[in-house]
């Protein structure tokens, strides 16, 4: 089928096969692209869809797109022209921010997370796995001493309450490794009473603290040996200036006796506050209570000790009040006033 094209530019005639693509053209003088308009005025009208399809193929090929390089003058006047819609370059202020440039800004740092915060957990010694192991470490080691000196500690017990018949011995004989017993039993008792201070402070002050909860701990426990080794030196200076050296001896060994076993009999009141959250207040009226019953403890053997066979009785009210209360008055506000410095104060 041979079909006469014409346009404003040139004129061809184009052969169609049977499936209306062009077989062949006589003198081609084309010279710009076809549109698929002039293809397909060139196809009869009955041509199916792809008879039309395979002469726009045929005849329409992509050429190359060339944007023009003229300025863009589509703005309002006074203003500047756009960017153009093929830059897709970011704008400077996507990784830009208010603090960039100066010392202050710091974008490898993690900046916190969105949304609101929940409130924290509270500090708790039954959720501490270091205080809870230091803890357990100390009963095992308390239990084992405990059976290999328990001979020992029913001795002492059993004198404890007797009056020195022989003031010219020092007393109950002490191995070296019951003496290590007893110190390691007043190490326990400084950790504990740490422990009761903290548990106190949390209550009455605040849980919150400039420095670690273990190292506030440590301090309180370093305070409380402090307060034990210079009160051990007061008791021994003043038995070494006044009373003689035997006496002396027996009174240093009953001390130290009553220090050990005060840490015992404290220990089981800071597990039932730690674990079975017994109430702060109860288990600081039991602390006081062994304190003072301690106490009580230590003025009855310093009587029986050095002031039983004087006549100057009253003189004990004065040893006791000044080597005993003085200086246990004296660590409650040492610990206060270091309890103060090391909490956050709004």
């Amino acid at each position: 089928m041979n079909t006469l094209a014409s346009d404003s530019i040139h004129t061809e005639e184009i052969i169609l096969n049977e499936d209306g693509q062009v077989g062949g053209a006589a003198t081609p003088r084309q010279h710009h692209q076809l549109t698929p308009a002039q293809v397909l005025s060139w196809l009869p009208k009955n041509a199916t869809p792809e008879q039309q399809d395979s002469a726009i193929q045929a005849n329409i090929k992509p050429s190359e797109i060339t944007w023009s390089q003229q300025p863009d003058t589509l703005h309002l006047p006074g203003h500047t022209a756009g960017r153009s819609w093929r830059d897709v370059s970011m704008p400077e202020f996507h990784g830009d921010s208010f603090l960039h440039g100066q010392p202050y800004f710091n974008p490898e740092l993690f900046g916190g997370r969105q949304g609101v915060a929940g409130d924290p957990v509270p500090y708790s010694i039954a959720r501490d796995n270091v205080i809870t192991g230091l803890l357990l470490f100390c009963f095992i080691i308390a239990a084992i001493a405990f059976a290999k000196s328990k001979r020992f500690v029913y001795k002492q017990a059993r004198h404890f309450f007797r009056p020195p018949h022989d003031e010219r011995t020092s007393g109950i004989t002490e191995t070296s490794g019951e003496v290590r017993v007893q110190f390691f039993f007043v190490l326990q008792s400084c950790l504990l009473f740490a422990l009761m201070y903290f548990f106190h402070l949390q209550i009455r002050a605040t849980d919150t603290f400039i420095i670690d909860q273990y190292q506030v701990i440590g301090v309180f426990a370093l305070v409380n040996l402090a307060y034990v080794l210079l009160k051990s030196a007061a008791y021994w200076i003043t038995g070494w200036v006044f009373f003689d050296r035997r006496l002396n001896d027996i009174w240093m060994k009953s001390y130290l006796f009553l220090l050990a076993m005060e840490g015992v009999c404290i220990f089981p009141a800071v597990m039932l506050q730690a674990y079975f959250e017994v109430p702060v207040e109860t288990t600081l009226v039991c602390t006081g209570a062994v304190i003072a019953l301690f106490k009580m403890l230590a003025l009855y053997k310093s009587y029986i000790i050095f002031f039983r066979h004087s006549g100057h009785s009253l003189q004990i009210f004065l040893y006791f009040c000044t080597l005993e209360l003085l200086p246990f008055m004296m660590l409650l506000g040492v610990l206060d006033i270091i309890g103060n410095c090391l909490k956050v104060n709004f």
